[in-house]
C-alpha cells in the first residue's frame, strides 16, 4: 500500500513557468461515495492510469495506482465518468529540495493554477517559493474530484473559474499557453 502525504497550493506568479514544457493530462472520475474510496483513471502523455484514494487524513491519504491501456483510459473517460473530467497541463518547477507539480486547468477551470508537493512525512519542513499563494490543502473546493463533478454540471457554461461551490470568477489575465 502507498501513502500519500500532500499539500497544494495556489499558485500567485506563474511566469515561473514561462519557457518550461508541461505534459497534458486529462482525468476523469468514475465512482466516488462519501466516506469512500475515490476511483480515477489518468491519461498523462502516452500512458494511462487507474487509481483509488482514500479520504484525506491530515495531508495523507491511501493511494493504490496501476497502469492501464491508453485505449481503455480513453474508453472509460468518454463512456464512464458522466462527464466528471479535468484538463490541465502539468509543470515540474524544482524548490529547495522539493519537486512542486504545478497544473494549470482547461476548460471550465481555465485560470485556475495549483502548485501540489509531495512530502516525505506530514511535519517535513517545507520551504515555500516566492510564487506560492495561500494553501489549499484541506480544502475541498480545489480538489480534483470537486473541480470534476462542478465540470459536468456547467458542461456548456462560459469559461470561467470556479471558486467555490456554485461560484463563479472570472479567469485571470497572463497564464501561459500549453506546451
Amino acid at each position: 500500500m502507498a501513502r500519500e502525504i500532500e499539500r497544494r497550493f495556489l499558485v500567485r506568479d506563474v511566469r515561473i513557468l514561462d519557457g518550461r514544457r508541461g505534459e497534458h493530462i486529462i482525468q476523469g472520475y468514475l465512482a466516488k461515495e462519501p466516506g469512500s474510496m475515490s476511483t480515477r483513471v489518468r491519461i498523462r502523455g502516452e500512458r494511462a492510469f487507474l487509481t483509488l484514494k482514500s479520504p484525506k487524513q491530515g495531508f495523507s491519504r491511501d493511494e493504490f495506482e496501476y497502469p492501464i491501456p491508453v485505449d481503455d483510459a480513453h474508453q472509460m473517460i468518454a463512456q464512464h465518468c458522466a462527464g466528471r473530467v479535468v484538463r490541465k497541463t502539468r509543470y515540474l518547477v524544482g524548490h529547495a529540495d522539493h519537486m512542486f507539480e504545478v497544473d494549470v486547468f482547461q476548460g471550465h477551470h481555465a485560470g485556475l493554477v495549483v502548485a501540489e508537493v509531495e512530502l516525505a512525512h506530514e511535519e517535513t519542513p517545507l520551504c515555500l517559493p516566492h510564487w506560492i499563494g495561500d494553501e489549499i490543502t484541506l480544502d475541498s473546493r480545489y480538489g480534483n474530484f470537486t473541480l470534476a463533478e462542478q465540470a459536468a454540471l456547467l458542461q456548456g457554461a462560459p469559461r470561467a473559474v470556479l471558486a467555490a461551490p456554485g461560484t463563479l470568477l472570472a479567469a485571470p489575465r497572463g497564464l501561459p499557453a500549453s506546451h
